[in-house]
């Protein structure tokens, strides 16, 4: 093949992200025009990495980093944006391995990038540590974003498989809002370390999307 077809190819499979809604969104009924997007995510994990690194000093390559994270979804081109409800870790790094080798065939760094992907999905290395705690705050700030726009009807679930995930209908049966049931969550099976818990909590405990606006977080 062609450097240039490969090029295109490649672009075009990756393109194809920007329209893939972001399925646990959809699984929740998030009223919104349009809702997140996988790329979006992408970017999104990648701005917080930026600005985690930024604020807390973390002794990581940032551009490895970086670049783990812009192909770390790549494989839902190929299987879809699956949901930790819809299929086990291990099932969906199996499949996701496979998508990846595919995807990445017919270019000359194939073996790099591969390379990325599994060591973010081992998390052994600090750059991995750091990427996987992006990867999981930036749905929980996202989530906030949501409720403070009111995108989210927790009446509505009554056929939403996640809303009766034991775990998840013990934070909401509390009292808990959505987003305060998203970041309880990932702080209690994300093991974040002690700046991104910090991140969290603060999400957590003020509105976020006033921020920079008129009206600033106090707690």
């Amino acid at each position: 093949m062609k450097k240039e077809q490969s090029v295109v190819e490649f672009y075009v499979a990756c393109n194809r992200l920007k329209n893939m809604l972001r399925s646990g969104w959809a699984l929740w009924g998030v009223d919104k025009e349009r809702v997140e997007s996988v790329a979006e995510h992408v970017y999104g994990v990648q701005q917080l990495a930026i600005v985690m690194w930024s604020q807390y000093g973390y002794d990581v390559d940032i551009k490895k980093v970086l670049s783990m994270l812009a192909i770390h979804e790549l494989e839902e081109v190929a299987i879809g944006d699956l949901t930790q409800f819809e299929i086990d870790s291990k099932s969906k790094e199996l499949k996701g391995h496979m998508a990846i080798r595919q995807l990445l065939k017919n270019l000359s760094q194939c073996d790099n990038l591969e390379s990325l992907i599994l060591e973010f999905d081992e998390r052994r290395t600090p750059e991995a540590q750091f990427a996987y705690q992006c990867d999981k705050l930036e749905c929980d700030l996202q989530s906030k974003i949501y409720d403070e726009e009111h995108c989210v009807d927790l009446s509505q679930q009554g056929s939403n498989p996640v809303a009766n995930n034991p775990t998840v209908k013990t934070l909401l049966d509390s009292g808990m809002s959505w987003s305060e049931m998203w970041l309880t969550f990932g702080q209690q099976k994300y093991n974040y370390d002690k700046n991104f818990m910090a991140v969290s909590n603060f999400a957590k405990n003020n509105p976020i999307t006033a921020i920079g606006k008129d009206e600033t977080p106090t707690k």
